[in-house]
């Protein structure tokens, strides 16, 4: 007795087609993108006025400081304008304060993304350079293009030291930046501390005087402060006059670059330890 064996003689379906696997490069780009547009979202899209108030605090800043000087003294110490002078100083400064403050927070704002493992801690920090980079870059240019359109200052702008000033600001930023991240989330008691020694910054960095005015053993002092020479070289593009014979971008960008590789090593050696705190 014979058994018939009955064959499934239905059409096979051929499998999905599966494209090549993503380069690394794309994933890390996509990635950094997608961070871009979530603190976007977060930071200007929910609160009123989104990104008009990334330009009025500025210019409210500016408004007063301009206000207070000149029932102080009759002339800024450069042009005409107590307020491009003060912007030329206040800009780059606020730049690199953002800046700093942004990457020192980057992986605790990040935290829960970090868990994919598309999403590096590298990844959290190039995003946040690029957004508020580009953010405080356009708030610079909306806010000196303002300046020059309501106040009669015949000034003409040379781009180079302006860009190699605002490069250098945000680079310092970085540094400063990826050392607070590393040592504020190892040992917490660190963001105090730094927040009381970096007050006198403000004072120290040339927003409101220029650095010839001063006595000689105060410029011995002040000249390694990297961020004078930021202002320096800003206001060198701003006012063709103004020498800034003491300004130096290999002291400048240099230690930005030193303190950028310090915080990148000690970041990949303790991100693990910083996130678990």
């Amino acid at each position: 007795m014979t058994t018939a064996v009955k064959m499934d003689t239905a059409p096979t379906r051929p499998a999905p087609l599966q494209g090549p696997p993503l380069q690394p490069r794309f994933v890390a780009v996509r990635s950094i993108v997608a961070l871009m547009l979530r603190e976007m979202a977060s930071t200007y899209g929910n609160s009123p006025g989104g990104y008009l108030w990334a330009i009025l605090q500025p210019v409210g800043m500016l408004l007063l400081l301009s206000v207070a000087f000149s029932l102080l003294v009759r002339a800024p110490a450069l042009g005409t304008s107590f307020i491009l002078f003060y912007a030329t100083g206040f800009l780059p400064f606020d730049m690199y304060g953002d800046i700093a403050g942004k990457i020192a927070g980057a992986l605790n704002y990040s935290r829960a993304l970090l868990s994919y493992p598309r999403v590096s801690w590298i990844d959290t920090i190039l995003a946040r350079l690029l957004l508020n980079f580009l953010t405080l870059l356009m708030v610079f240019c909306i806010v000196i293009t303002g300046i020059l359109l309501t106040d009669d200052t015949h000034t003409t702008i040379h781009m180079v030291p302006v860009i190699q000033g605002l490069v250098m600001s945000a680079l310092l930023g970085l540094g400063v930046g990826l050392c607070n991240g590393v040592l504020g989330g190892l040992f917490p008691v660190w963001s105090m501390i730094w927040s009381i020694l970096s007050r006198p910054l403000f004072l120290a960095s040339g927003v409101f005087f220029l650095y010839e005015s001063l006595p000689r053993f105060v410029q011995d002092i002040l000249w390694w402060n990297p961020l004078i020479h930021v202002t320096g070289l800003v206001r060198r593009g701003f006012y063709s006059t103004y020498d800034g014979t003491y300004i130096s971008m290999t002291y400048g960008y240099g230690v930005a670059l030193v303190l950028i590789l310090l915080g990148l090593i000690f970041m990949r050696a303790h991100y693990k330890r910083v996130l678990e705190r």
